[in-house]
């Protein structure tokens, strides 16, 4: 369940989508994840750091959110910029936590149509 919210919140953040867009759309999918108990506010910097790291991180440096109200947190880091069929593509993990929940995902995404989108998840065990 995890790996389903992970992905479609880092879909999300690709598609600039709104913090109320995740929370009324895709509630189901929340379930039992560190982002079920983001607020508003918590999503607004989950986002913001998405699009930092994806246009401008570097490889193997950490870009971290805090939500100093809630405490809720995490970081993403740029494991790998690759092409893929001539499209400019990044490999991404995306840590999350809040109120003891963590989660930790890898994501190829790659820019289509001129928009970052999410192109698969990496297994565990899948060449990094």
């Amino acid at each position: 369940m995890r790996a389903h919210f992970a992905a479609l919140a880092l879909a999300l953040a690709c598609a600039a989508a709104s913090p109320a867009a995740v929370a009324a759309g895709f509630a189901g999918l929340l379930k039992g994840g560190p982002v079920e108990l983001f607020d508003d506010a918590d999503l607004h910097l989950f986002l913001d750091t998405a699009r930092t790291t994806l246009e401008r991180g570097v490889e193997n440096q950490p870009l971290a959110w805090q939500n100093p109200k809630t405490g809720h947190g995490g970081d993403m880091t740029v494991l790998k910029r690759f092409e893929d069929k001539g499209r400019p593509c990044t490999r991404v993990r995306v840590r999350n936590q809040a109120e003891g929940r963590k989660s930790t995902m890898q994501h190829n995404v790659c820019v289509v149509d001129g928009r970052w989108r999410l192109v698969g998840n990496v297994k565990p065990g899948e060449a990094r």
